[in-house]
């Protein structure tokens, strides 16, 4: 096999062995890799850093204001208490008090700060580096592939940089925070079993020792692909139409609100289903009936509530969902707007 590339652009060497004639001699290509070692001082300045730290500033505000809502939710999809969006409100409030809306919120604060951070900020870095690439390979108009008499141009402009980027997002924040995600469902769906942060730990580790922090790792990295990718792909696209026809080069803040709550409503619809049977993995060992994979809790759902079961609880995620993805896009691009005007400075 040989692959014969345009030497510009390109660190290329000949091979003499294969060829006499320097100009019937193919190319081959000699890779080389980027020095990843970056000063620490020299990332704190970086749009990088800032990305990161504007992610993680939206996702501590959003959640601040709609922990009710996402305590209700968690409850709903798991199948704990009322059916209905207010009896589950009144049931928390009767037998927690008010407080009870806020339960496993301080895991939840915990959670989503470094969530967001690495979600928002994959993505964008995701997305530069996908469109980067895409415009290099462009300029190559000659490369291809020769596999004996078979000649072939290999292509990637077909790949949505989105896409990617969406789902690259969902996997890097869900391998790093998933234990967070544990403890806050344990919390919310059994405070009388996990009441705080401090007792939840220890006791998670000494039933289920380190698995139990990642338990549902596999549901949840399979329910995230379809939701992160569709929502960023989403918005995005969205964002672009909208832009272009208005004729105008940026969101406002309204706009912002309205194409990412669209956005959510979108991407949660579709993947609900994936959704319900991860969290009835993840909490189901607390009821004594976990299922053994998600496929058994999909069936498990649909034969003792049937199909309209895997989308118990749908309107409260909406509820939670839609405010959620278009407060955190209006907090992400303020503070990714604040903080890229002073590239010049540190921020530590």
């Amino acid at each position: 096999m040989a692959i014969v590339i345009p030497k510009d652009g390109f660190v290329v060497m000949q091979n003499d062995s294969v060829s006499s004639s320097p100009s019937d001699s193919p190319l081959r290509l000699q890779p080389q890799f980027p020095d990843l070692t970056i000063p620490v001082k020299d990332f704190f300045k970086s749009r990088e850093a800032r990305e990161f730290l504007s992610g993680a500033l939206a996702g501590a505000m959003t959640k601040a204001v709609l922990a009710p809502l996402e305590t209700i939710r968690t409850r709903m999809v798991v199948g704990v208490g009322s059916r209905s969006i207010p009896g589950s409100f009144l049931e928390v409030i009767n037998k927690q008090g008010w407080q009870g809306l806020w339960a496993g919120n301080e895991i939840n604060m915990i959670r989503i700060i470094p969530t967001q951070a690495i979600e928002l900020g994959t993505f964008e870095w995701v997305k530069r580096a996908m469109t980067s690439l895409q415009k290099k390979l462009k300029k190559i108009e000659d490369a291809k592939v020769e596999i004996g008499d078979l000649s072939f141009s290999p292509s990637i402009s077909w790949i949505s940089p989105v896409a990617v980027a969406g789902a690259s997002a969902g996997i890097a924040s869900t391998l790093v925070c998933h234990p967070l995600e544990v403890l806050k469902d344990r919390l919310t769906v059994s405070p009388e079993i996990y009441p705080n942060l401090s007792l939840a730990i220890p006791r998670i580790f000494r039933d289920d020792g380190i698995r139990g922090f990642y338990a549902g790792l596999g549901p949840t990295l399979i329910g995230m692909l379809p939701y992160s990718t569709c929502y960023y792909f989403m918005y995005d696209k969205m964002k672009t139409s909208y832009c272009k026809s208005k004729n105008k080069k940026a969101l406002s803040r309204p706009e912002m609100l309205v194409l990412g709550a669209l956005a959510g409503l979108t991407a949660s619809t579709i993947s609900f289903p994936l959704e319900v049977a991860r969290k009835r993995l993840m909490v189901g060992s607390l009821k004594g009936e976990c299922p053994p994979n998600m496929a058994a809790a999909i069936a498990e759902v649909v034969k003792k509530e049937g199909v309209m079961g895997l989308y118990r609880g749908w309107g409260a995620s909406c509820l939670k969902v839609m405010p959620s993805s278009g407060i955190t896009w209006v907090f992400y691009e303020a503070w990714k707007d604040i903080l890229l005007a002073a590239n010049t400075k540190s921020l530590l």
